[in-house]
C-alpha cells in the first residue's frame, strides 16, 4: 500500500452557496436569540417558544443543505473506513473496520429521467462491500475507482455494462493511457 490516508471527497460547493449559508445560519441564531428575548416564561407560553423555535430549526437545516458535503476517509494502515458528513470544521461519521479488501467495482444506476449515476463500491470479505462514491460523470468516476484501487493496491472490476463485467488490467491500462481489460 502506497498511502497511509486516502481520502475521497465530493467537489467543493459553488463560492455562491457559501454566502447564502451563512445568511440564512446568521437568520436562525437571530431569530432564536430574538424568540428567547420576547418570551414570557410562564407556563401558558412555553408551547408558542417551541414553535417559535421550530422555524429555527427549519432555517437552520435549510442552511445545512447549502454547504455540507460528503467524504471518505480510509486509514489503509489500520484499514478503517469513515464516511463523513460535514458542515464546516463539524464531521459526522464513525469509524468502521474492513478486513479482506478484495476490490473496488464501478457500475451505474439509472435515474427516473434517464441519466445514469455511477457508483464506486469497495468489496471485502467476499460478497460485503461498501458504497464509497456517487458521481455523474463516467470518466470522472472511473478516475476515483482505479485511483483507489491502486492506492489499495486491490483490483478494479469494471460493472457499468450489465451481465458483462470486466477486470481492467490497470498496468496495461497505465502503459497506454487508455483503458485495457483482460481477456
Amino acid at each position: 500500500m502506497k498511502d497511509e490516508h486516502i481520502i475521497i471527497s465530493e467537489r467543493n460547493r459553488p463560492y455562491w452557496q457559501i454566502p447564502i449559508a451563512s445568511l440564512i445560519f446568521t437568520s436562525a441564531i437571530g431569530l432564536l436569540i430574538f424568540y428567547l428575548y420576547k418570551t414570557d416564561w410562564s407556563d401558558d407560553h412555553l408551547l408558542d417558544l417551541g414553535h417559535n423555535i421550530k422555524s429555527v430549526i427549519y432555517l437552520f437545516a435549510f442552511g445545512v443543505v447549502f454547504c455540507y458535503q460528503k467524504s471518505v476517509y480510509i486509514d489503509t494502515k489500520k484499514s478503517k473506513f469513515r464516511q463523513t458528513f460535514e458542515v464546516g470544521p463539524i464531521k459526522l461519521g464513525e469509524w468502521k473496520t474492513i478486513t479482506n479488501l478484495e476490490y473496488v467495482s464501478l457500475f451505474h444506476e439509472p435515474l427516473a429521467d434517464g441519466n445514469k449515476i455511477y457508483e464506486i463500491n469497495l468489496w471485502y470479505e467476499k460478497n460485503k462491500h461498501w458504497e464509497l462514491y456517487e458521481e455523474y460523470d463516467y470518466a470522472e468516476a472511473f478516475k476515483i475507482g482505479f485511483k483507489l484501487s491502486e492506492q489499495l493496491n486491490i483490483d478494479f472490476l469494471d460493472a457499468t455494462v450489465p451481465n458483462n463485467y470486466k477486470w481492467i488490467d490497470k498496468k496495461a491500462s497505465k502503459e497506454s493511457g487508455k483503458v485495457k481489460y483482460f481477456d
